[in-house]
């Protein structure tokens, strides 16, 4: 029997709460997915979700040694599905965006010198990182810094025209400028700054690898049209020493890094010329996988996150304070205009728990037995300090009149439909801010994320945002990292260094596999389309009322 030696991709997705693979072919098909659940399969890093909350107030991180124990862990689980490793010609993936990896001065001498018989965790940790938990997005502990970064550059809407957003408390600009304030002992210790989907192919690479465009457009460093770092934000986050501890200028997706380390080929019989490309964010990589130019995407992960594809243009693009611009991770000067949520799945669940006894099923009986419009109740649900509207935090609701009411005066069987058309009115109302001017009305909505697989949810997203809803075979995030290592290969060594994604994607004839699960009732449509009004009006009664309890 022959044995198969035609070239795989291997696409990584490290989350917030845990690691996925998917493995695709030449012919863009995933034959094999594994995953690592980091509550579960690794519990004795205490996370819930996947994070660590404290000591201080707003404090959110994960242990960089629980994200090499998940790739030993990957990797054992994807040998023992009997993958041939050695047909993986490229690997590339994302990482959860803004989160920061803080490499000591011994990295590089570990990297480059890995035992094949000992694991990444026993021969990294700790002593490759200054810094053993890394801050991720969820952290909220750096307002005070975000508003001196804003200053250093004339205010928030110089800092998005520069960098494409204005400054956020998760970016890692912000959680630069605390350690290097608050704790310079760690941030002299350190010799370079990773993002999350950096510091993983800095493993495969055997050396810390460069950051990739797109992601670095979530850091506010970058200059969201010229792709090099600004000289005043990295001295204004991190002094002098700052650019040194970045690396060189960031790299564009779908390009080579460098030859799959020695390490790799001889533990699991890696292709020794598998390909190395640059991760990127998870949203981004969502993009790459999921969309066509006009296409939106709504994820409903653990946050919630609406992304647009602009395509190149002579205009510059809008920048507002309120969404994020990035740069897009294949094709220079296009980009992704995002809106994030930090309040998505995790407050869904919570609604879930308290009042549908934890059962999806229940969730959505109530929904469809709860009239559309929720007899005028509007409800806001943010567990966590929210992005969107910026740092409100608890639960408020309106009754038909926009008085505020008291929580015990809403029917509990009211509550599942008050979160998902809160959360999506507040996307709609938004929408029409972040497209291209002159674009073309959006058709399509293509839906990812844990919640995408909720028929319930599927159908409201349609009615509310008046689109046909659309949702892909395979998860997201993780399958296009394995498209990006497929492109990156392709340019290469099939292409002699040439040719673009688009023109990648339109070699294949089963690219989209979309399948269409709602189509919007336009009457549905209509009524919501005459509560946004009423929705923000409230939600600026929510801002007034957290500012006030300041």
């Amino acid at each position: 029997m022959a044995i198969d030696t035609t070239p795989l991709f291997l696409g990584l997705d490290l989350s917030t709460q845990g690691l996925k693979a998917v493995l695709i072919t030449e012919e863009s098909q995933v034959i094999h997915e594994s995953s690592v659940k980091f509550d579960e399969d690794l519990p004795h890093f205490g996370t819930a979700n996947g994070a660590i909350k404290g000591p201080e107030e707003g404090q959110v991180t994960s242990p960089v040694k629980m994200w090499l124990e998940a790739i030993d862990l990957l990797m054992e689980r994807i040998k023992s599905a009997n993958i041939n490793f050695a047909r993986i010609l490229g690997v590339s993936g994302d990482g959860q965006q803004h989160g920061s990896v803080y490499w000591s001065s011994e990295a590089e001498k570990l990297l480059s010198t890995l035992d094949p018989t000992s694991t990444l965790a026993r021969q990294l940790s700790p002593k490759a990182f200054a810094l053993p938990n890394s801050p991720i997005w969820q952290d909220s502990s750096t307002t005070k810094e975000c508003r001196e970064l804003e200053d250093a550059v004339g205010g928030p809407q110089a800092l998005a025209d520069l960098t494409g957003s204005r400054a956020y408390e998760r970016f890692t600009a912000s959680q630069i400028r605390k350690i290097w304030r608050k704790d310079p002992e760690t941030y002299y210790a350190t010799s370079r700054i990773s993002l999350v989907s950096s510091f993983i192919p800095s493993l495969f690479l055997g050396t810390i690898a460069p950051i990739e465009i797109s992601d670095a457009s979530g850091m506010n460093l970058m200059d969201v049209l010229t792709y090099k770092w600004n000289d005043q934000l990295l001295e204004a986050s991190g002094g002098p020493e700052l650019r040194a501890k970045l690396g060189p200028e960031p790299v564009p997706g779908g390009t080579v890094l460098g030859k799959i380390s020695p390490w790799w080929v001889e533990r699991y019989g890696f292709n020794p010329d598998c390909a190395i490309a640059p991760f990127t964010g998870d949203n981004p990589a969502t993009v790459v996988a999921l969309s066509t130019p006009g296409d939106a995407i709504l994820s409903l992960g653990t946050s919630t996150t609406f992304l647009l594809s602009i395509p190149p243009t002579d205009v510059a693009p809008k920048r507002f304070t309120t969404s994020h611009l990035l740069s897009h991770p294949t094709t220079y000067d296009a980009h992704i205009a995002m809106l994030c949520y930090k309040n998505g799945a995790l407050a869904r669940e919570q609604v879930r728990n308290n009042y549908a006894d934890h059962h999806w099923t229940k969730f959505n009986e109530l929904v469809q037995e709860t009239p559309i419009g929720n007899n005028g109740l509007l409800g806001y649900y943010f567990p966590l300090p929210e992005i969107i509207p910026p740092n409100v935090k608890g639960n408020f609701f309106f009754n038909s009149s926009s008085e505020r009411i008291p929580e015990s005066q809403v029917p509990k069987s009211a509550h599942p439909r008050a979160i998902l058309e809160s959360q999506f009115l507040s996307i709609r109302s938004r929408i029409a801010a972040i497209l291209p001017n002159n674009a073309p009305p959006l058709q399509r909505l293509v839906l990812s994320g844990g919640s995408s697989a909720n028929p319930i949810i599927r159908q409201l997203a349609s009615d509310i945002f008046g689109m046909r809803v659309f949702v892909a075979g395979q998860e997201g995030a993780a399958e296009g990292g394995a498209q990006l290592a497929r492109y990156a290969w392709w340019k290469q060594v099939v292409n002699g260094g040439r040719g673009t994604f688009e023109e990648l994607k339109a070699i294949d004839g089963d690219w989209e596999r979309m399948i269409c699960v709602a189509e919007p009732k336009k009457e549905i449509t209509d009524q919501y389309g005459g509560m946004v009004a009423r929705y923000r009006e409230c939600e600026d009664k929510v801002v007034q009322i957290c500012s006030a309890e300041d």
